[in-house]
């Protein structure tokens, strides 16, 4: 199951969507996955564990995903999030006949959480286990003058065990998700946008079939980009820009991070960014895509409809949106169903 909700309000209670401080929390709805995440003024000290149980679930198509419940799992899986110096617990149940695993970027972990079967760290078919990952803040070093990186970014997880020592089939076959590692004090956004370029195609889809995320003129829109497979990309977002830096916006008038529309997405790398919606060109129907033309060509693109900021159809956009979808896109490549 692939996943296109849009969130229509930021505070509203959701089933696909859990605050991971224990079984209930506020919650967030996003575009895309499900999310858990932390609330923009948390009443709570640093150093938080935070547990959430995640499902490894068979998925029509030859696909494979995680999900907060049985039955939910999604391709992207749901987003995970969590403040610096929190703990994150993820009691991953395995309900496939496949061994699989969690391995996270970004953050900090034992080798017994490692996720690799090179460190024994993995589900066999039908078995939970407890990933146990830790973040960390910024700290100072060479008298003050000079500062250690905290565990801030916008990171990612994977499966590191499915048909080989590495993943490399759980990877393709859609078990990855986003990991968002936030500073206190960061703005939150309306909704998120997860989008993985694999090999030839987006969340496992080839366009036109390619999601397509909507949100309201004016919203505050987060884009997390993750890249997987075997391929060099570059990801554009039309019509948008944000600073090339942790958060994609500028801390001050002397920021000296340059402004960006189009960002290389290779391999095992992640990046994020806010961008109001429609800001600068209005709303509308405006492209993603990767910027490798072939790529492009061949099925690495779809659509951020930007609808009026009272939730109404633009003018032009849905013939835009019908165009698009009888647009020639040339047979994305099979080599990530091997």
């Amino acid at each position: 199951m692939h996943s296109d909700n849009v969130g229509k309000s930021r505070w509203r209670f959701s089933r696909r969507s859990l605050l991971a401080t224990g079984a209930l929390g506020l919650t967030v709805p996003a575009v895309g996955a499900a999310s858990a995440l932390a609330p923009s003024h948390p009443a709570r000290a640093a150093g938080t564990v935070r547990k959430v149980t995640v499902y490894a679930e068979a998925l029509p198509g030859n696909l494979y995903g995680y999900g907060f419940e049985r039955g939910k799992a999604t391709v992207p899986g749901p987003t995970l999030e969590m403040y610096e110096g929190d703990t994150l617990e993820i009691t991953l149940v395995n309900t496939t006949d496949q061994r699989l695993s969690i391995h996270p970027h970004g953050v900090d972990y034992s080798t017994d959480s490692d996720g690799s079967p090179f460190n024994a760290s993995f589900n066999a078919p039908g078995e939970t286990r407890t990933y146990v990952w830790r973040s960390h803040e910024m700290t100072t070093a060479s008298a003050g003058r000079r500062f250690m990186p905290g565990s801030a970014g916008y990171w990612h997880y994977h499966d590191h065990a499915m048909g080989t020592e590495h993943g490399t089939m759980g990877v393709a076959r859609g078990l990855y998700g986003a990991l968002i590692v936030r500073r206190r004090g960061d703005i939150l956004p309306d909704k998120q946008v997860v989008v993985v370029f694999h090999d030839s195609q987006i969340n496992n889809r080839s366009a036109p079939d390619t999601p397509m995320f909507q949100a309201n003129l004016g919203e505050r829109i987060e884009w997390i980009a993750i890249g997987h497979g075997n391929l060099f990309h570059t990801f554009h977002l039309h019509s948008h820009r944000w600073a090339d830096n942790r958060t994609g916006m500028l801390e001050g008038p002397s920021d000296p991070s340059i402004t960006i529309d189009n960002k290389d997405l290779n391999p095992g790398s992640s990046f994020g960014f806010q961008v109001l919606a429609g800001d600068g060109g209005g709303p509308g129907a405006w492209m993603y895509h990767c910027h490798v033309q072939t790529h492009s060509d061949s099925g690495m693109s779809g659509i951020f409809l930007v609808r009026n900021a009272d939730g109404t159809m633009p003018p032009g956009a849905q013939e835009a949106i019908d165009r698009f979808h009888n647009h020639v896109h040339s047979a994305a490549h099979e080599g990530h169903t091997g």
